[in-house]
């Protein structure tokens, strides 16, 4: 195997699309260009599944608690002014719980909720077109079931002994 650094990588990240009496849950946070609307949304972090990112992720930004469950979409984006490109794993799912007294990542002004119309008066304020089409492909009820996603965690048994979905030897190459 070659241990090559210089191999180009996008940013994995996820995001929640969660709806809740026909309003979305959004984030409207500070930027590199301004201040602008988000769904809950945030980077996969090292040795963290994907549920586990997303559930994170909305409770740091959103002070609620999700359950994912289904997969919205998989999208890749690159960002018009800058040289990165984002691989998107969307989920939907319910709130669980809300904590008033969490305190929000640092960045995020407030957690807001929007009908799909304030979503479409506020595209001039999207942090990226996924936030819309998000919202598009749920409206349309696209939805994959979570088992479409297999982790291999790091302290699971081997695939030949720990059944589907399980192992350490998955190389990812």
């Amino acid at each position: 195997m070659n241990d090559r650094t210089d191999i180009w990588k996008p940013h994995v990240v996820v995001a929640a699309v969660i709806e809740q009496d026909g309003r979305f849950l959004l984030v409207e946070e500070h930027t590199d260009d301004g201040i602008k609307f988000n769904q809950p949304a945030g980077h996969l972090e090292e040795g963290e599944s994907l549920l586990d990112a997303v559930r994170r992720e909305v409770f740091e930004e959103t002070a609620h608690h999700f359950e994912p469950q289904a997969l919205l979409g998989v999208y890749r984006w690159r960002h018009p002014g800058k040289p990165r490109t984002y691989l998107r794993f969307a989920f939907t799912g319910v709130v669980t719980g809300f904590d008033p007294t969490a305190e929000l990542d640092e960045g995020i002004l407030r957690a807001v909720w929007m009908s799909p119309e304030e979503i479409a008066a506020t595209v001039q304020r999207h942090r990226s077109p996924l936030i819309a089409q998000c919202v598009a492909h749920y409206q349309e009820g696209r939805s994959f079931p979570l088992d479409l996603i297999t982790d291999y965690a790091d302290d699971s048994p081997s695939p030949s002994g720990g059944g589907p979905g399980r192992g350490n030897s998955f190389s990812g190459t």
